[in-house]
């Protein structure tokens, strides 16, 4: 079968050039078939067995699976993580939160004046404590610790299959992860005691669940809705900002002076989002837009 007859059969569900990337995708990983001997013709000289493989991969991608899911695998910031149906798959906008978030950091002046910056560079001095409240696949926890020296990350889930995903993720690409089962919409002082040595943090990032099922989901590929976990997909119904109050409302107690929050957001909440944290008593509140022009990152400070 041909690289053309292949993407073909996915045009139902993705437009052509998705349809495209997908299949080179799949041609690449699963068969290690470079574009270029996908574009002269080496895709109808895969042995027969591999012709079976590729054809019980196109059956589960004419379903709509997501190809991340059906290969295992999704790259996320340069590096390559297992992903399955238990866990979101990564986006492209996420790195954009990561890219910002490690960049900042030779601009950031903590307590004890442990950033420092020597010849263009960052050096830390001491730990730098990072908490990742919904870690998923571990995409961002990992690439914290993988990307900012001397990070010490604590990374929460409620999923276990997510915090298990996570962990052999980490453990994979060698990164030094703390991994804790937590729910983010009962973080409080009741149940978390602030103690230096586990909860009083430098940084706080979260990309929580945010989709308002009720008014958004009608726009959403098949890919998304049938096989991506919807509780790391859809707010709480009638409050889809309801993680991002919570979060905000621990991180206002438990970050140390001039610790940062960031967030992804949901564009159509995010002035939302920024309002009430301005009522916690945040500072400094900058709202950042992804590549596509959509207001997606927040930044803010305690003081």
């Amino acid at each position: 079968m041909t690289y053309e007859a292949l993407w073909r059969r996915l045009t139902d569900i993705y437009e052509a050039g998705e349809a495209k990337a997908v299949v080179r995708l799949v041609l690449e990983v699963r068969f290690g078939l470079s574009l270029t001997d996908i574009l002269s013709g080496k895709v109808t000289q895969l042995s027969a067995n591999d012709q079976t493989e590729l054809e019980k991969i196109m059956l589960r991608l004419e379903k709509a699976e997501p190809v991340q899911y059906v290969l295992g695998v999704a790259d996320f910031c340069g590096r390559q993580f297992h992903v399955g149906p238990g866990v979101l798959i990564p986006r492209p906008e996420t790195e954009e939160l990561c890219r910002w978030i490690v960049e900042e950091g030779g601009k950031w002046k903590v307590e004890g004046g442990k950033w420092k910056v020597e010849g263009g560079r960052r050096k830390v001095e001491g730990e730098y404590n990072i908490l990742d409240i919904g870690t998923g696949s571990g995409c961002i926890a990992i690439t914290l610790a993988l990307d900012m020296p001397n990070s010490k990350v604590t990374a929460w889930d409620i999923s276990d299959e997510a915090l298990r995903i996570a962990q052999e993720n980490a453990c994979h690409l060698q990164a030094d992860i703390t991994f804790e089962k937590r729910d983010a919409l009962d973080i409080s002082l009741s149940t978390f005691h602030l103690q230096p040595s586990s909860n009083n943090w430098d940084l706080i990032v979260s990309n929580p669940p945010y989709i308002d099922e009720t008014t958004e989901s009608d726009g959403m590929g098949k890919n998304v809705l049938d096989y991506e976990p919807h509780e790391a997909l859809f707010g709480p119904k009638g409050e889809p900002d309801l993680f991002y109050r919570r979060i905000g409302e621990y991180a206002i107690r438990s970050l140390k002076p001039n610790g940062r929050l960031y967030f992804e957001l949901n564009p159509l909440t995010a002035g939302a989002v920024a309002d009430y944290l301005a009522r916690l008593g945040f500072q400094e509140i900058e709202l950042q837009q992804d590549q596509f022009g959509k207001t997606r990152f927040l930044k803010t400070i305690k003081i």
